[in-house]
């Protein structure tokens, strides 16, 4: 893993200065104590500043790289939707993925594909087991690296391949989906404004649906 600019400056200083205190210390003519304790805190500092080059990795790691996807870019939306929950649907979408690293944004709600955006596979998709817990617990499901996960071939029609996924029911009625270029994408920020997305969603639906059981029409 390549280590970023400031930590290469870290390590660097770091090794110089341990190499000079070593050829100080070989070079001097007769053993001095007040040398001898210079020497140590001089060499204590260069390693110091080593470690800092190598805790800098692990507190900023090098950004997952994206992965190939195949697909085609596209739109589909439901045709018999209330004008303002396309205007919701669409906005909404087209943020999502703009504003975030999310390569295809699917809403499913009661039982129908409402709308799906970005890159397209040619196979439908249906949810499966993951999507149904999302809207049971009406929690967020963050899949961040989708080939550790046992089930992850409910996603397969979605995308094949993607790297990470995230599901955000709305309240039980359905879910948002999103699939994300590379492994570990979505951020606490994409988690929260997809969530309140998915809250003023649910809430535009409900009230063209007028609160009955039917999909909005």
């Amino acid at each position: 893993m390549a280590l970023p600019p400031p930590a290469r400056l870290s390590l660097s200083v770091g090794v110089v200065g341990l190499a000079l205190v070593v050829i100080n210390q070989l070079t001097a003519l007769e053993p001095d104590p007040a040398l001898t304790r210079a020497g140590v805190l001089a060499a204590l500092l260069a390693v110091g500043l080593m470690l800092v080059a190598v805790l800098w990795t692990r507190a900023v790691p090098e950004a997952a790289s994206r992965a190939n996807l195949q697909g085609r870019e596209g739109l589909e939306l439901a045709g018999d939707l209330p004008e303002p929950v396309r205007q919701e649907l669409g906005w909404g979408s087209q943020m999502l993925l703009t504003a975030s690293p999310a390569a295809v944004v699917l809403v499913w709600w009661r039982g129908r594909l409402l709308l799906r955006r970005g890159l397209l596979a040619e196979a439908s998709f249906s949810p499966g087991p993951i999507c149904r817990r999302a809207q049971e617990r009406r929690q967020a499901i963050s899949l961040v690296n989708l080939a550790l996960y046992p089930g992850r071939d409910e996603f397969e029609t979605l995308l094949p391949g993607l790297p990470a996924v995230l599901v955000q029911p709305l309240a039980d009625q359905g879910v948002v989906v999103l699939g994300g270029w590379s492994a570990r994408c979505f951020s606490r920020s994409d988690l929260t404004w997809t969530e309140g997305w998915a809250k003023r969603l649910t809430a535009e639906m409900l009230a063209a649906a007028g609160g009955g059981d039917s999909p909005p029409a």
